[in-house]
């Protein structure tokens, strides 16, 4: 289990990739069409993930096989149902105190 990105939901993607760029000099490294763009977060490994889809904002992890990974986790609830992403998939659980994240693989399916 890896965190990779922080998730953040934003309704316009343009308007918050030009304020993270220009407002505090995030570096873009990459995008998805018109919904989604990440930044280089300075001294670390983590990405900032803006995209507009309508998902609670979260830390997200990387796994082997998030189906797989929530199965072994029992007592976790989901909060998102599992979903496609280019490559993989991704699911939300309910974290504490009425957080969400998320766990995603990139396995192909």
């Amino acid at each position: 289990m890896k965190l990779v990105y922080v998730y953040q939901p934003a309704q316009d993607v343009a308007a918050a990739a030009a304020f993270y760029r220009e407002q505090l000099g995030y570096e873009e490294t990459w995008r998805d069409g018109t919904d989604t763009v990440a930044f280089r977060l300075p001294d670390s490994s983590v990405q900032l993930m803006v995209s507009t889809t309508p998902q609670p904002p979260g830390l997200m992890f990387l796994v082997e096989d998030a189906a797989a990974w929530a199965a072994e986790r029992p007592d976790l609830t989901v909060a998102v149902p599992r979903f496609a992403i280019p490559g993989g998939a991704v699911l939300g659980l309910d974290g504490p105190d009425g957080s969400v994240f998320y766990v995603y693989d990139q396995g192909g399916d």
